[in-house]
């Protein structure tokens, strides 16, 4: 007797609905890509005990008439592709037609369908076998109920989880593709009562201001770039807002929402030296590709894609990242940014000294540098030479004026920032540095003199020459060149400090976290008085990094105000 043996159709369907209906958020995933084939705009979506009692999806699609409903049931019956060929660039969602009768083999399934020049049809079917063919009324569009999920397969049926965890899965779901789909109208209801009723929208920050409220939409940037045939756009969160709040990534290809573990590293690899320790942002990136680049029929529920050249798309989502969070309206902000076009680079509307004026009319003290080198109490005005305005608050925040509103930088945050991207360079170019008439002594710690066995060689190629002298001693005998204001034996000792012990844990590399925290440690400092000369050096150098707005712990470096919003806040608007 043959220990081989061609299972039933029954059983076969079933084991085909376990690859594509994992749980009732799959049913919902499936009946609304099908609407979508359909052409619909407008999706009527209700679930019952999380989905485990009923589901039903109505649109107003095309529609089907009584033959084709019936086909629909069948496996592999399709109206999307009729050769292999068709399956290079296919842009349709249900291409396999596997949904439909995957569904209804495991469920109570009730089908009711109108095209537009015809009559409705309403089928019934159970366990994958139609019962019931009947004419009925509706308008143009197609109405799926699926009642009892995996009723004829109890060993499914007792792995699904808690209805609010169904329900959370099919809610996640149903966002997804309102993010993707966003000229698409719906609304989704839960036993009966309204969870989300969504209009469509004309972006996607306006798709996540529909569903999440305006306040969470501005914690994103805009993101947009297009690299030969590859665009990348949608929204990153801002790296002082990261992990303040649950995180959210959605990740659409053509059109189609996927996983994608890749691209997802990709992004992040688009925030490093500005997130701290353990943080990962939210994201909604839209991914577009030709269509004979990506190839969508590698996952069963068609959740995964492969990319014909992955590290040529995953890099344009690097620089997209990268390129988005290089802009100042990156940085935190009070109200809605707008465009910003730099830090120093437009011409500011008001002089300092009439700044100055009033400040001293209240009893202010504010250090302010004049445009021809003069400070506060020269009564000179400034000179017709154009140079951005800066007042310096308290020996630690510069107020730069823009045509658009106002930055205040952090001056610690900003200098970091350079000298991050300064010492960078200088691993990667070489660099020079200052031979000490005398060599200087330090007398290191346990912990420190391990973090400098760990460190030693990324040290001296930044320029520090370093000797043993015995014991907990080393000795310094050149240093780097940074600025005139630095102390390399006292950023020498801080960083070590801080890279000793169980702070070597931080994300990056190891060179990274050393460039951060020498970077930090190299900086001016707040309360420190720079001359107008420093405070314009170091907002041009600022605004020539990649990353202007954020320092290398995560933190904003760059606070903007707007003018409607100071407007606003003082009753003006």
């Amino acid at each position: 007797m043959p220990t081989i043996a061609v299972l039933p159709p029954v059983v076969a369907d079933q084991i085909a609905a376990g690859e594509v209906v994992e749980r009732p958020a799959s049913v919902v995933k499936e009946l609304i890509e099908n609407a979508l084939d359909a052409q619909a705009r407008t999706l009527e979506i209700e679930v019952e005990d999380g989905g485990r009692k009923a589901i039903r999806v109505s649109d107003d699609g095309c529609g089907m008439d009584r033959e084709d409903a019936r086909l629909a049931l069948a496996r592999h019956a399709t109206s999307k592709i009729r050769t292999a060929a068709d399956l290079v660039g296919v842009r349709t969602f249900g291409f396999r037609g596997e949904a439909l009768p995957a569904i209804a083999s495991v469920s109570r399934l009730e089908l009711l369908t109108a095209p537009s020049d015809g009559r409705a049809t309403l089928l019934r079917a159970l366990g994958g076998r139609i019962e019931r063919v009947e004419e009925a009324a509706r308008r143009r569009g197609t109405t799926v109920a699926v009642e009892d999920l995996f009723f004829n397969t109890p060993a499914r049926r007792k792995f699904l989880r808690s209805a609010r965890s169904e329900w959370r899965a099919i809610h996640d779901s149903v966002i997804a593709i309102a993010l993707a789909q966003r000229d698409l109208k719906l609304c989704l209801r839960a036993d009966g009562r309204e969870a989300m009723v969504l209009d469509s929208a004309s972006s996607m920050r306006e798709r996540v201001a529909a569903i999440w409220g305006l306040a969470y939409s501005e914690r994103f940037v805009d993101v947009d770039l297009v690299q030969g045939p590859v665009r990348v756009c949608g929204l990153a969160e801002r790296p002082s807002l990261a992990g303040s709040a649950t995180r959210r990534v959605v990740l659409v290809v053509n059109g189609r929402v996927v996983r994608d573990p890749g691209l997802v590293r990709a992004a992040e690899a688009g925030y490093r030296s500005s997130l701290p320790n353990g943080v990962r942002p939210s994201l909604f990136l839209e991914v577009e590709v030709p269509g004979e680049a990506v190839d969508v029929n590698v996952h069963p529920a068609k959740a995964e894609v492969r990319f014909r050249d992955r590290w040529g798309v995953e890099r344009v989502v690097e620089s997209a990242i990268r390129r988005a969070l290089g802009l100042v309206e990156s940085g935190a902000s009070l109200g809605s940014p707008g465009a910003l076009s730099g830090i120093v680079s437009a011409r500011p509307q008001w002089h300092p000294e009439q700044l100055f004026a009033s400040a001293e009319n209240f009893g202010l003290e504010l250090s302010v540098a004049l445009p021809n080198g003069q400070h506060t109490g020269d009564t000179a005005l400034p000179g017709n030479e154009f140079s951005p305005q800066v007042v310096q608050l308290r020996s630690t925040f510069l107020l730069v004026e823009r045509a658009e509103g106002m930055l205040i930088v952090d001056q610690h945050s900003a200098h970091e920032r350079v000298l991050y991207e300064r010492l960078m360079a200088r691993v990667r170019g070489g660099n020079d540095s200052q031979r000490l008439l005398l060599p200087e002594a330090l007398r290191l710690s346990s912990v420190e003199l391990e973090a400098l066995d760990v460190y030693r060689e990324e040290l001296e190629r930044l320029g520090f020459e370093l000797e043993g002298f015995g014991g907990d001693t080393i000795l310094v005998t050149a240093v780097p060149v940074l600025h005139p204001r630095f102390d390399p034996l006292r950023a020498l000792r801080e960083t070590l400090a801080d890279l000793a012990g169980d702070r070597w844990t931080a994300t990056g590399t190891t060179q990274e976290r050393l460039l951060a925290t020498l970077a930090c440690k190299a900086a001016i400092r707040a309360g420190e008085v720079l001359s107008r000369e420093e405070m314009l050096a170091l907002l041009r150098d600022l605004e020539s990094t990649a990353l202007p707005a954020h320092d290398v712990h995560g933190r904003s470096g760059v606070l903007w105000l707007g003018w409607d919003e100071l407007e606003r806040r003082f009753g003006r608007r």
